[in-house]
């Protein structure tokens, strides 16, 4: 071919391809695995893997052949797999979460992660591999020009990975959702495959056929949601930061970021007490003296959609309520499905971030920021929670909710956190819910314990009743030398420990309560 501007363009869009399926990858793994850093981790290595060995077979295949058809045949098939993974990527994932989940017990996150990276992007992203070295080759026309040619064709490929890095994450994902990412960019690959051909005056008859059925069922894969299995679901999507799913039951609205089981906020249908965290989490206000005092000021560091500042308002009428969330879906979301009050001012940012800038001084500051072993780290070090005793009033107090409630001897997440939050206050005790969650109490200015028992008087009824219950459960935490900072603050890895000794537990239930059950009571138990 005379024409090096397909070369050239092939390169472009290759690049370009490889980021979007990169970060689509990490979107689509996210719900089952997290979107911690550790799942960043696999997925890079992952492709990175797979794009060398792609590097080795392509200088191969160029050497072996005389012309590109062999190679755009390959990515021919890259793109028809990558318009498929929305529609069976999904189960595969799910599949092999499930199936390692009965098996693997240690560092179960990082092999069900890899077995998934292995299984749903590595053979696209091996062709991808390919591309360059066949390019190189086929543009090349003389030794004197070789230099040059290879420069051009890198360029192309690292600008179009450029901008790949960029349009998934900021236009196509939060606009049209990872499954028609997906689709998109596996277009563009077939539309390149189609140029070539018609250059070459190929027939392409029979894949024309093969594209239009596989870009249709690539389309209809947009229907399938992440949690293919549930029917209440009233809306499930994609913003900047997260995958999103709000539901519904009989006695409430929830939504979920990020995680297939497991609850970041909650609206009950009926007034009254949660039954989860946020019921425990109330103690901070009563500590602070809002069951006295209306003017209590709070901030929320993680606001969600709003459930700990709904329930600050409807048991003690705190109007002054700041709430702090990164993704701005999410506040829309609170808006649309939750009723969130008009009372709380939204600031989309991160709460760090807010911390640093802001001057303002609460009675009250929860950080809810921490979602299963997606902690951020900034949010976890000394320094984070000295800037947070600076910006309590007097007499104020911090709770701290903290997710991944470990029982096993080594030191987990939580006694990083509670000896880190020690280091800080004077005053810390902690409250086991009766989920996996822990919440923590802390404050320069009083002891925790005795402030709320003081207090308890001036509640009534349910109120009264359950915080008398979270101040018989209460537990001072002691010093230790368990502490995060900015510099290092392994959050990830300690949280990973928490998920497997989960998994351990759980396998370890299943197993004692199915080994006297017959084959039809098992049918009827996985059915039910």
């Amino acid at each position: 071919m005379k024409n090096k501007w397909l070369f050239y363009a092939t390169a472009f869009f290759s690049g370009l391809s490889v980021m979007a399926i990169e970060l689509g990858a990490q979107r689509l793994l996210a719900p089952y695995f997290s979107s911690s850093q550790i799942v960043w981790t696999i997925v890079i290595g992952t492709i990175m893997i797979a794009m060398a060995i792609g590097n080795v077979l392509g200088g191969k295949i160029a050497d072996k052949y005389n012309n590109p058809d062999r190679l755009f045949g390959w990515l021919f098939g890259a793109a028809t797999w990558t318009m498929l993974i929305p529609l069976v990527g999904k189960f595969i994932i799910a599949g092999v979460a499930l199936v390692l989940a009965m098996f693997v017990t240690t560092n179960y996150l990082i092999v069900a992660a890899f077995v998934s990276c292995i299984l749903v992007f590595v053979f696209p992203l091996l062709v991808l591999g390919m591309v360059t070295p066949n390019l190189v080759k086929y543009a090349t026309s003389s030794l004197e020009e070789s230099g040059r040619t290879a420069g051009r064709i890198e360029a192309c490929g690292t600008i179009g990975s450029i901008i790949g890095t960029f349009l998934p994450t900021f236009v196509t994902i939060p606009n049209i959702g990872t499954a028609l990412t997906f689709v998109l960019f596996a277009s563009i690959l077939y539309i390149v495959c189609i140029v070539y051909w018609i250059m070459k005056k190929k027939r392409f008859v029979g894949k024309g056929i093969a594209m239009v059925v596989v870009f249709a069922l690539g389309i209809l894969s947009n229907n399938i949601g992440v949690a293919f299995w549930e029917t209440d679901i009233l809306y499930e999507g994609e913003s900047i930061y997260n995958y999103l799913r709000v539901e519904e039951d009989s006695s409430s609205i929830y939504l979920s970021t990020n995680v297939l089981f497991g609850v970041q906020s909650v609206k009950m249908k009926t007034t009254g007490l949660t039954g989860m965290y946020y019921d425990y989490a109330l103690a901070a206000p009563v500590m602070a003296g809002a069951a006295d005092d209306e003017s209590t000021s709070v901030l929320i560091l993680g606001l969600g959609t709003g459930t700990f500042a709904t329930q600050c308002e409807y048991y003690f009428g705190i109007t002054d309520i700041d709430g702090v969330e990164i993704d701005q879906k999410i506040i829309d979301l609170a808006y649309e499905y939750f009723d969130l009050s008009d009372c709380v001012t939204t600031y989309t940012q991160d709460g760090r971030a807010y911390i640093n800038l802001t001057d303002k001084t609460y009675d009250v500051i929860m950080v809810d920021a921490y979602q299963d072993i997606t902690i951020p780290f900034q949010m976890s070090s000394v320094e984070f929670f000295t800037e947070v005793s600076e910006h309590l009033n007097d007499g104020g107090v911090m709770v701290v909710n903290m997710n991944m409630y470990s029982t096993g001897e080594e030191d987990s997440i939580n006694d990083y956190l509670c000896g880190t939050i020690k280091s800080v206050f004077d005053s810390v005790y902690t409250v086991e819910t009766n989920a996996s969650n822990m919440v923590l109490f802390a404050s320069n200015s009083y002891d925790c314990y005795d402030q709320l028992g003081e207090n308890l008087d001036s509640l009534d009824g349910t109120v009264n009743t359950f915080m008398t219950r979270v101040y018989n459960r209460m537990t001072e935490v002691e010093p230790s030398d368990l502490i995060l900072t900015d510099d290092k603050a392994p959050v990830e890895l300690l949280g990973m420990r928490v998920l497997d000794e989960m998994i351990s537990s759980e396998l370890e239930y299943l197993k004692n309560m199915m080994q006297d059950m017959s084959i039809s009571e098992l049918y009827q138990y996985l059915v039910a």
